[in-house]
C-alpha cells in the first residue's frame, strides 16, 4: 500500500541546501518529517500543493538575531521572520541574552534594546526554556548565553568598567556551564560594547572554559570591526582555540569610511586561521549597521537614522543631523539627548559586503532587532534581498549557493541535526518561493514590508505563513540544541 502523506508539494524545483544542482520533483511530509523526495506520483496526501516549477528549499536559518523577547510572544510576533522563509532563529547574540540573569531595572545599553525591562525575569536558562516550551513560537530557536548578561549577574550593573576578578569570572563560568547543560548552544560576547569592553582576553577565556568538551560555539561581536579589525580577528581565534570551541564571527564587516575595502585583508586572514581552527562568519546584505546611539561618537561622514528613542519617540525614522540642526546642537549632543535610543549607521562599503558575502565561509544572518519603533530593514528583508538582489540581479553566486548559505551551511555550523537540507527523514522546515520574483520590499524609510515571492513557509511540517494569508497562529517552533 502506497504511503499517504499529510502534505505533498508537487512539481517543484528542489534546491536541497547542500549546494548541489537543482532538480525537478516532489516532496512529501508526514508529521514533522520529510517522508519522501522525488517522483511521488503514486502517493497521495491530505493536502497537495502544486509548485508549478517554483523553488522548494529548506527553511532559512537566521544565524544572527536579537529575537530573545520576540520568540516568547507567540506566532504573531514572528511575521517578520516567516514572511522571509525563516524557520529557525539564533538568539542570545552580541553578548546579550535574556537568561540566566534577571534584572529589576532597565539594563545598560545595548542590552536595553534587545528586551523590554519587564522581560528580564529568567534566573536560569531552564526557566527560559520552560517558558518557550509553554508558549512556543512559530519558528525554531537556537539560544546562546551572553557575556554581558553574565557580567551584570556576577559584577553588578554599575561596576563593569574593569576586568572581572578571578572569583567573578568563575561565577560566570559556572552560570554558563549550567546554561549549556540546560540546553543553550554556546557562548556569545560583544566586546565592542561598554558592559564588556573592559574584559581582557584572559577573562573571556576563563568564562569560555565552560565550553570545553561540550561542542558549544564561541560566537562574537568582536572588540573592533573598524581600525583594529585584524587584531580582533586574531583575538577571536585565540579565545576559540584556547577552549577548543568552534568560532563564529558575527556580522563580519569593515566599519567606518577609513576602513572601506579592507575585506581584502580580513578575509585572507580568516581563511588562513580556518586551516587550523573551525571558524565561520555571518553577514547581512546591507551597508548600514544598527545599534545603540551611545556606542560610537557620531561623525558627519557617517549618516545616522534614529530607530527609537525613549525620551523622544517621535524622532524614530529621522536623520540625526536633521534633529541636531532642528535643536541647534552638535551631533553628539543630539545623540545624548535621544538616549536611551538606537540608530542605523551607514558605515560600510558595498564592495566589502559583496566580497564578504561571496566568501565560502559566510552564512546569512539578519542581525534584526524587532523592538525598534523604526527598525533597520534587515529585520524584514534580509533573506529575500540575498535571493533577489545579490543572487538574481548581481549574480555574486548562483541560487544553489545562496540557499546553501541560508540553510545547510548554517545548520552545519550550529550543529542542527536533521535540518538545513531536503532529505528523507529530516525535519520538514520548508520554504516555497518564486526565484524569478523574490525580492525584499523593506526600505530604510518603510522598513516593515513583507517581501515579494515568498509563497509559503512550513516549520516542523506545519504551515506558518502564506503570501496570501499572512502568518498563521500555529506554534510550530521548538527549542533546538547544538549536537555535541
Amino acid at each position: 500500500m502506497a504511503l499517504r502523506c499529510d502534505l505533498i508539494i508537487r512539481d517543484a524545483t528542489l534546491i536541497d541546501g547542500t549546494g548541489a544542482p537543482r532538480r525537478r520533483g516532489d516532496i512529501g511530509v508526514k508529521g514533522d518529517r520529510i517522508a519522501a523526495v522525488g517522483d511521488l506520483s503514486a502517493m497521495s496526501a491530505d493536502r497537495e500543493v502544486m509548485a508549478e516549477g517554483r523553488v522548494v528549499a529548506p527553511g532559512f536559518i537566521d544565524a544572527h538575531t536579537h529575537d530573545d523577547q520576540a520568540v516568547l510572544c507567540g506566532p504573531a510576533c514572528m511575521l517578520c521572520r516567516v514572511s522571509q522563509g525563516v524557520t529557525t532563529v539564533v538568539i542570545g547574540n552580541c553578548g546579550i541574552s535574556i537568561a540566566p540573569v534577571p534584572m529589576a531595572e532597565r539594563p545598560p545599553a545595548p542590552m536595553d534594546g534587545v528586551c523590554a525591562p519587564e522581560w528580564w525575569i529568567f534566573d536560569s536558562f531552564a526557566a527560559f526554556a520552560d517558558r518557550l516550551r509553554t508558549t512556543p513560537s512559530s519558528v525554531n530557536t537556537v539560544a546562546l548565553i551572553g557575556h554581558m548578561s553574565l557580567r551584570v549577574g556576577a559584577m553588578g550593573r554599575n561596576d563593569l568598567d574593569r576586568p572581572a576578578t578571578d572569583k567573578e569570572a568563575e561565577r560566570m563560568r559556572k552560570m554558563l556551564a549550567q546554561s549549556l547543560a540546560e540546553g543553550a548552544s554556546g557562548f556569545s560576547t560583544g566586546l565592542f560594547y561598554p558592559p564588556s569592553k573592559h574584559a581582557p582576553t584572559d577573562e573571556v577565556i576563563a568564562v569560555a572554559e565552560a565550553l570545553r568538551g561540550t561542542g558549544g560555539l564561541y560566537v562574537t561581536h568582536m572588540r573592533d570591526e573598524a581600525n583594529g579589525v585584524l587584531d580582533s580577528i586574531e583575538e577571536t581565534l585565540k579565545i576559540g582555540a584556547a577552549v577548543g570551541a568552534p568560532v563564529v564571527i558575527s556580522h563580519h564587516k569593515c566599519a567606518q569610511p577609513e576602513n572601506h575595502g579592507r575585506s581584502v585583508e580580513t578575509l585572507p586572514l580568516i581563511e588562513k586561521l580556518s586551516q587550523s581552527h573551525s571558524v565561520a562568519f555571518d553577514v547581512y546584505p546591507y551597508t548600514a549597521s544598527s545599534t545603540s546611539l551611545g556606542v560610537r561618537k557620531p561623525r558627519p561622514d557617517v549618516p545616522v537614522m534614529v530607530t527609537y528613542s525613549v525620551p523622544h519617540p517621535e524622532m524614530a525614522g529621522r536623520m540625526l543631523k536633521d534633529i541636531a540642526a532642528e535643536w541647534d546642537v552638535s551631533l553628539e549632543a543630539a545623540a545624548q539627548r535621544l538616549m536611551p535610543g538606537g540608530g542605523v549607521f551607514h558605515n560600510m562599503a558595498e564592495e566589502d559586503v559583496r566580497r564578504i558575502m561571496g566568501n565560502r565561509l559566510s552564512m546569512i544572518g539578519s542581525d534584526g532587532g524587532p523592538l525598534a519603533k523604526h527598525p533597520h530593514p534587515r529585520l524584514w528583508g534580509t533573506f529575500p534581498r540575498v535571493l533577489g538582489h545579490y543572487c538574481r540581479e548581481l549574480g555574486i553566486f548562483d541560487l544553489e549557493t545562496a540557499v546553501h548559505k541560508m540553510t545547510g551551511r548554517t545548520a552545519d555550523v550550529f550543529g542542527l541535526e536533521g535540518r538545513g537540507t531536503l532529505k528523507e527523514g529530516g525535519f520538514a522546515d520548508l520554504v516555497m518561493f518564486d526565484a524569478a520574483t523574490v525580492k525584499d520590499r523593506a526600505t530604510f524609510t518603510e522598513p516593515r514590508q513583507v517581501a515579494d515571492g515568498i509563497l509559503e513557509t512550513w516549520v516542523n511540517g506545519q504551515s506558518v505563513y502564506t503570501y496570501e494569508g499572512g502568518a498563521s497562529d500555529t506554534p510550530a517552533g521548538r527549542l533546538l540544541q547544538r549536537a555535541a
